[in-house]
């Protein structure tokens, strides 16, 4: 399918397994260009708290050091780094990453954001409609967001909630899924109506100042 495809537009969004040759099970890992070892466990493992859970060569490239972090639910972050400095931001374009997305526990919100403005990291904060997320970025300017859950939803209902949640903003005819359709896709779905308690935010757009 090509970007021209006026088929794009119509595809269905529902959590239903497409029918395709094969469905994958999950995420496994995602590996980032690194810089360098130091900055690297300094950011995501002194200030995010992600344990380094292996050390070893890159198999590509053994001149290059491979680091493994758990990003907190078993699912593992990697990166390549070698002898290079951090650099100050990121390029964008087709095929770029535009940011990684990490899940925080609601409780500790707040002391998120004191922990990052401590460590010397900018941040916005920024109410998404169906969830808050703090935006800052790691030593090589990616851009890392801090997500959190506006209303307890169980992993393995999670497609099914947005799904709904979508259903709900097409019949409001909303631009973007509200608080209101996540509670009602909550509500529809026959689960019990969890909300967490956070800091009022801004819907602004952008990410880091």
């Amino acid at each position: 399918m090509t970007g021209n495809d006026s088929n794009a537009d119509e595809a269905p969004v529902t959590p239903d397994l497409p029918d395709s040759p094969f469905h994958t099970t999950g995420t496994d890992h995602i590996t980032i260009w690194g810089s360098n070892e130091e900055d690297t466990i300094e950011f995501y493992r002194d200030l995010l708290g992600m344990p380094l859970v292996l050390r070893q060569p890159n198999l590509d490239d053994p001149s290059q050091t491979h680091l493994f972090f758990d990003t907190g639910d078993g699912r593992i972050l990697t990166f390549f780094v070698g002898d290079r400095p951090s650099a100050r931001g990121q390029r964008g374009g087709v095929g770029a990453v535009h940011h990684l997305c990490f899940s925080v526990d609601p409780d500790e919100y707040e002391d998120v954001m004191a922990s990052l403005e401590e460590a010397g990291h900018g941040y916005n904060v920024f109410d998404r409609g169906i969830f808050h997320s703090i935006y800052t970025k790691d030593n090589n300017g990616l851009v890392i967001e801090l997500s959190t859950d506006k209303y307890e939803i169980p992993d393995d209902r999670r497609g099914e909630v947005l799904a709904k949640a979508q259903e709900l903003r097409e019949a409001d005819g909303a631009d973007y899924a509200k608080d209101e359709h996540l509670r009602g896709a909550i509500e529809e779905l026959g689960l019990e109506v969890v909300e967490h308690d956070l800091p009022e935010a801004s819907a602004g757009v952008g990410g880091v100042e």
